[in-house]
């Protein structure tokens, strides 16, 4: 496994600066979809349902989930799925080969050069995550998205709080990328499912920190508290980070799941970040870093300071 742990270059990144684009999280042409089903929506949505690779069982996603999946398919974004990468409470992860313009947006990032897409270069693998709009724990959410400036108001029903978290998980992600930290590149977003970069390879996902032998955990340590500066810069806390949420690929360390992260100007941000300190550096300490979670707070801060 190589070990160097390359940083992004940001020498040619705007990094983000302190201002916030509102998300808007209506209805969507999902739900006209839903409402006004046509026949090839009938069929599509058929398909899914007796796909045994991909179950959608009819008592966790509702009829709009369907018309966002149609949605994503007829915009070129995927074109067949593929089977679970994992399944939780509030979401599952599919695989699915990618359309033409997953291919050319994926191709054109800075972490897939072309020639890794050798004769599929518009069809690569890539992930889709699913929100489950009635099993969520919409409550939960809700305080994360509160005191975010990209929300206005927060609604008090279920759906609206899922749809809203899924956008701004894929506002985060574009934030990140933009910040320089290695990311799922995200692709598109419909209602509550997300369509993004599929780290791992044809053998499976990419193994977590806690699945791989670290052969160099300073240098590995050190990227990771460049990820978390940068973050802090752009106005994020990932608000979950730890070993597990943090992967290979490639010989790079990227970091997933940011659909909780915050902003800076949450009213809980100064705890999420010491809370990620604290996990960073007790899983570090245990692979032989020297490092204390007071230690590591204290850089993040004079980082973003300075």
């Amino acid at each position: 496994m190589e070990q160097e742990y390359g940083l992004l270059d940001t020498d040619e990144t705007d990094a983000p600066g302190d201002e916030w684009e509102s998300i808007d999280y209506g209805d969507t042409e999902a739900d006209r979809i839903a409402r006004q089903r046509d026949r090839e929506f009938s069929q599509f949505r058929k398909r899914i349902t007796d796909a045994d690779q991909f179950k959608v069982e009819d008592s966790v996603f509702d009829e709009a989930t369907y018309g966002a999946l149609y949605k994503l398919v007829q915009d070129g974004y995927i074109d067949a799925f593929g089977g679970p990468i994992s399944t939780g409470k509030e979401a599952n992860v599919y695989t699915a080969l990618g359309g033409p313009r997953a291919g050319e947006e994926l191709a054109a990032g800075e972490e897939k050069p072309q020639e890794t897409f050798e004769n599929v270069a518009k069809r690569p693998e890539i992930a889709v995550k699913l929100y489950r709009i009635n099993a969520s724990d919409f409550r939960d959410m809700r305080g994360y998205l509160e005191g975010d400036p990209r929300f206005e108001e927060v609604a008090g029903d279920k759906k609206a709080v899922v749809l809203g978290w899924v956008r701004k998980e894929f506002a985060n992600l574009q934030r990140a990328r933009e910040a320089g930290v290695r990311v799922p590149r995200p692709l598109a977003v419909e209602r509550n499912v997300l369509a993004m970069e599929y780290i791992g390879t044809a053998a499976g996902r990419a193994k977590r920190l806690t699945e791989v032998d670290i052969d160099n955990p300073r240098t590995a340590f050190e990227v990771v508290r460049e990820y978390m500066c940068r973050l802090h810069e752009a106005g994020l806390v990932h608000g979950d980070l730890s070993e597990f949420n943090i992967v290979f690929d490639g010989g790079q360390l990227v970091v997933i799941d940011l659909g909780q992260a915050i902003t800076v100007h949450h009213p809980n941000a100064e705890k999420f970040i010491r809370r990620d300190c604290e996990n960073v550096a007790n899983f570090f300490a245990s692979q032989g870093v020297e490092i204390t979670s007071g230690e590591l707070y204290e850089f993040i801060r004079q980082e973003s300071e300075g």
